[in-house]
């Protein structure tokens, strides 16, 4: 199976509430392991469909794999889905945001100050609180 394959396999399980969640953590795995980036915008347009259908487990999966995929340079996309309240405690997409402020945190300010100026309040208002996690 392709990493392309495995990513539409990964989507379809996200929409099919019978699909087995361990399967679907492995293929997540397998899918970052891969470090293919060229998935990363369709990774970014599944998280995107994900928040729209209000699916909190999709966005934290693929929030992770667009983690590991893209790195600190994926903190917009990722600050942005964190800051849409889908009634989840999203505790690891907020461990994803962490790691990766902290890992590089030239980077993630550059990256993140933007943001604070938002004019949607909660994504400025996200960033701000990612940006304290910067040694």
């Amino acid at each position: 199976m392709t990493d392309d394959d495995r990513l539409t396999r990964l989507i379809a399980m996200l929409d099919d509430l019978d699909a087995d969640v361990d399967e679907t953590i492995d293929l997540a795995d397998e899918i970052t392991a891969s470090g293919d980036t060229g998935l990363l915008p369709r990774l970014e347009d599944a998280l995107g469909r994900t928040i729209a259908d209000r699916n909190a487990y999709g966005r934290e999966l693929l929030g992770g794999v667009i983690a590991g995929l893209g790195g600190t340079d994926r903190l917009p996309v990722l600050v942005r889905a964190s800051a849409v309240d889908l009634g989840d405690d999203q505790d690891g997409l907020a461990a994803e945001i962490v790691d990766l402020v902290q890992a590089d945190p030239k980077t993630a300010g550059r990256l993140l100050r933007p943001l604070t100026e938002d004019d949607d309040l909660t994504v400025a208002n996200r960033a701000e609180w990612a940006l304290r996690f910067a040694p």
